[in-house]
């Protein structure tokens, strides 16, 4: 877990105990206490050394046994993980550490959704950048516990030519060339096209991978003949879970999907004394 994680999990904690626990910083001294954290559905893992670490941070005394980890399937009714430790320390921590693991495995359920449409074909589900603000690394984990692949972290990690950038320069094989003499051959560089022209314009630039947007099976498809496996190419656009194996079908190298970190449903967990 990387420092921007731990440093998030403390604004949470901070952001939920301001100053103290009014609920049961009064009722309770030393008393000890055992839950168990109980899935209510069925759904894939994520999160659960997030959640270990909300509870160490409040309380390092407080143990947590993790029975399901990250990746792994869950059937309703089925015990996560059990935790014991002082009554007050675990009710500081129970919902800051239910958010996350809620949210990260509501995530990585419905990547593996998608990603089980790809069954028999090469092609990999990729995220994109529309997270959370400040919760990308919790949400790209999700997506990788899933099965899923992260695309790229953030503006820095490789350069994306997209429709507004490409508005604003001569051509993409011009944009592609320039942008290329500053980044040298090691940084990736990927350009975004909606139309055929546009394709074949960027097949024949200095791009490692063309994003083929919103464009329909059959586009895509005649794109996938053009380009002889010159280049990599990424479907994106209203991707669905009921369209995923036909957009496979095309064969593109991967789809993105922006649904996985912005229109997940958290997975429903409970923790029970």
């Amino acid at each position: 877990m990387n420092k921007q994680m731990i440093s998030k999990i403390k604004e949470a904690l901070k952001e939920d105990i301001p100053t103290i626990d009014v609920s049961s910083h009064y009722l309770f001294n030393d008393e000890v206490s055992q839950g168990r954290f109980i899935a209510k559905e069925n759904g894939i893992i994520s999160g659960i050394e997030v959640c270990k670490k909300v509870f160490e941070i409040v309380d390092s005394n407080t143990e947590l046994i993790i029975l399901k980890h990250n990746g792994d399937s869950v059937i309703k009714g089925e015990v996560i993980a059990e935790v014991k430790g002082k009554t007050k320390s675990i009710l500081q921590s129970e919902r800051v550490g239910l958010n996350f693991l809620q949210r990260m495995s509501g995530i990585a359920t419905m990547t593996k959704k998608f990603v089980d449409e790809t069954n028999g074909f090469d092609t990999i589900i990729l995220d994109t950048r529309k997270t959370t603000p400040t919760l990308r690394y919790f949400e790209k984990q999700a997506v990788v516990d899933g099965g899923g692949i992260n695309h790229r972290m953030n503006l820095s990690d490789m350069v994306m030519l997209k429709d507004n950038h490409l508005k604003a320069a001569n051509s993409i094989i011009e944009a592609c060339k320039f942008v290329r003499s500053k980044v040298g051959q090691d940084m990736k560089i990927e350009v975004e096209v909606e139309t055929l022209e546009k394709f074949k314009e960027a097949l024949d630039s200095d791009t490692d991978i063309i994003m083929l947007d919103n464009m329909s099976n059959k586009l895509m498809t005649k794109c996938v003949m053009l380009n002889r496996r010159k280049k990599v190419l990424e479907a994106s656009g209203n991707m669905t879970v009921d369209r995923i194996k036909s957009v496979c079908a095309t064969g593109v190298d991967s789809i993105s999907v922006g649904g996985l970190t912005h229109s997940y449903t958290s997975l429903d967990i409970s923790l029970k004394f």
